[in-house]
């Protein structure tokens, strides 16, 4: 005899309707919401930005495309604007110029914001003063400070050429030079911006744990190992930030250059901002001021990019 086993059971109810599972009611709703949240937090700031920065940068690229003298209607010219500023000596002495003012710049300014950040990060009298006292030029106007340099390195009765008479230094001519007129501007530069680096550079050096160098002195570390073991490597991402802002004020300096020297004497201080100012005001070439502005945009953004690129290898995240 064979057993056969019984069919199963079926608990549910045919006459039961079947239901789709319950949808989340106001899901769509909830992101709506969300992204017009953010929109409305975002607008005070887009707007702005909008108006004021991408919109005369696509117009200025429009520009770039055709021949313009301000006054009279475009004409289309394509990319021979960009093709003439290749070419052009100008504008390839303005780039040199400029890369001579960053070249002389960045090591100065660092190495001196760098100085004055480890000496008032020790508990000195009065430190909280000095740091106010080097700071103060950065917030002061460009123009009252490069007219003020103008003034202190006047060839015939400047103080610092007065100073170096003292003893028996005949002067150079400083911006009255082809020689000296960019090393004046680098000078004043420097001396401006060094409290902006000091702020940063002390930033980060406060962030680093006293431990680490307790733990160095005990083990007979002195203060130069400490300095390049420790404090530089925890230090890099402050001067990765210096190094950058830096690198864009370099190649966007005008203001110093414009107060200072004009450009001269014989275009040795002439920089690329300057020969941007100088074509759309003075020569009448918007067309080719915008296409000068776009290629000094692209350089810095590509130089921007490799930056970013190579902090993996160097800079140090604690």
């Amino acid at each position: 005899m064979t057993l056969t086993q019984p069919a199963a059971v079926s608990h549910i109810d045919p006459a039961t309707p079947v239901t789709a599972p319950p949808r989340r009611v106001g899901r769509g709703r909830r992101r709506v919401r969300y992204t017009l949240t953010v929109l409305a937090f975002l607008l005070p700031s887009a707007v702005p930005l909008a108006m004021f920065t991408l919109y005369p940068m696509v117009g200025a690229l429009w520009t770039s495309l055709h021949e313009w003298n301000l006054l009279a209607p475009m004409e289309w010219v394509g990319v021979a604007n960009y093709a003439h500023l290749i070419q052009d000596p100008e504008t390839q002495r303005a780039f040199l110029n400029t890369l001579y003012y960053i070249v002389g710049y960045l090591p100065i300014v660092y190495i001196g914001g760098l100085a004055l950040a480890l000496a008032l990060n020790q508990r000195i009298r009065g430190r909280n003063l000095l740091r106010g006292v080097y700071f103060l030029p950065v917030v002061t106007s460009w123009i009252v400070v490069a007219l003020v340099w103008r003034w202190l390195l006047n060839p015939s009765v400047g103080v610092v050429n007065t100073v170096l008479a003292w003893f028996g230094i005949d002067g150079p001519g400083w911006w009255t030079d082809p020689a000296w007129a960019m090393p004046s501007i680098i000078i004043a530069s420097a001396w401006k911006d060094l409290g902006f680096v000091m702020i940063i550079l002390l930033a980060g050096l406060q962030a680093i744990p006293q431990e680490l160098y307790e733990a160095a002195t005990v083990d007979g570390a002195g203060p130069w190992r400490r300095l390049f073991n420790i404090t530089m490597p925890l230090l890099s991402p402050s001067t990765f930030f210096v190094a950058v802002i830096s690198l864009i004020n370099g190649f966007q300096v005008f203001d110093q250059v414009y107060a200072m020297t004009g450009g001269g004497p014989a275009g040795a201080s002439t920089v690329v901002v300057l020969e941007i100012y100088d074509l759309t005001f003075r020569y009448g070439a918007a067309g080719e001021a915008s296409a000068l502005s776009w290629m000094l945009f692209l350089l810095v953004l590509a130089v921007t990019v490799v930056q970013i690129i190579g902090q993996k290898r160097w800079v140090t995240y604690a």
